[in-house]
């Protein structure tokens, strides 16, 4: 993963990279719904209509009742719903239960297995369950949280995380909670967890956080606006030298390993592996 060297994408403003590897995760404020089909056509990977912090509590039923008319038009998407200890959650669950097109729902300050749980059950055991992790509470139950049957994947919350705990933003103060994520995540089976947006509009600040999710085995970034997806699956994804060791360690040693020297040999063919599974997903020449 390289910054300075362009990655060749196809062509294809609906992304068709699959929910599990989704690198950029696009929050738009669910009292916007002009702002609905333009995030869809963009380059990010999966769209999350916000009916939870982007929305005031006065708001919150006309963003609902817009996401729901949106979804019931035939578009697809997600949706940031509020968390289980307010009025808001049941209201959420009552109005998108049974709408096809919702791709599933973040669940807003996830703080244990059963609230993942309880949401399924209202909502029906197919609907995908990403759970933002977004308080101290939250992060000590991660591995209950990740175990759930209805987790699809785990969120770091890192803004409203930083808030309950008094921690800054600095890698090191941020690299606890993000590896129990993924320690939890990769435990229980789960795709890589998504990481938290950078706030400012600044690029290459953009680039430089998104190089530290990759060290920390995180595999998503949420995005804050849509520009900010090519760079997010640029640095998520692998570059296309990458790729090029990738095929020609493979050829080397072989597919199946058959042409394997030493054990040193091992994780070199592991990464190319892995190298080319993702650069097959994620459409990359």
């Amino acid at each position: 993963m390289h910054s300075g060297l362009v990655t060749t994408f196809l062509e294809n403003p609906v992304s068709s990279v699959a929910a599990d590897r989704a690198r950029s995760w696009l929050l738009v404020p669910g009292s916007k719904p002009e702002l609905f089909t333009p995030a869809l056509e963009s380059e990010v990977d999966a769209v999350i209509l916000d009916i939870e912090d982007a929305v005031s509590p006065a708001g919150k039923p006309a963003a609902r009742d817009a996401v729901v008319a949106w979804l019931r038009g035939g578009r697809r998407a997600w949706v940031r719903i509020n968390d289980a200890t307010t009025p808001f959650w049941a209201d959420d669950l009552d109005a998108l239960r049974g709408i096809d097109t919702l791709e599933g729902v973040m669940l807003a300050k996830t703080e244990s297995g059963s609230q993942v749980e309880a949401t399924a059950a209202r909502l029906g055991d197919d609907v995908r369950v990403v759970a933002l992790v977004e308080s101290a509470m939250g992060l000590e139950a991660a591995p209950e949280i990740a175990r759930a049957d209805a987790t699809f994947r785990l969120a770091f919350g890192s803004g409203d995380f930083r808030r309950d705990t008094g921690m800054s933003d600095e890698p090191m103060a941020m690299a606890y909670p993000r590896a129990r994520l993924v320690v939890a995540s990769r435990a229980a089976r789960l795709p890589g967890p998504i990481d938290g947006p950078t706030l400012t509009i600044n690029d290459e600040h953009l680039a430089r956080d998104s190089r530290l999710t990759v060290s920390m085995g995180m595999t998503g970034r949420l995005c804050m606006h849509a520009g900010q997806a090519p760079i997010v699956n640029r640095e998520l994804a692998p570059s296309p030298d990458d790729v090029t060791w990738a095929r020609d360690t493979i050829a080397a040693l072989g597919v199946n390993g058959e042409n394997v020297r030493d054990g040193s040999d091992l994780p070199r063919l592991a990464r190319a592996k892995k190298i080319t599974d993702q650069a097959q997903a994620f459409s990359i020449r």
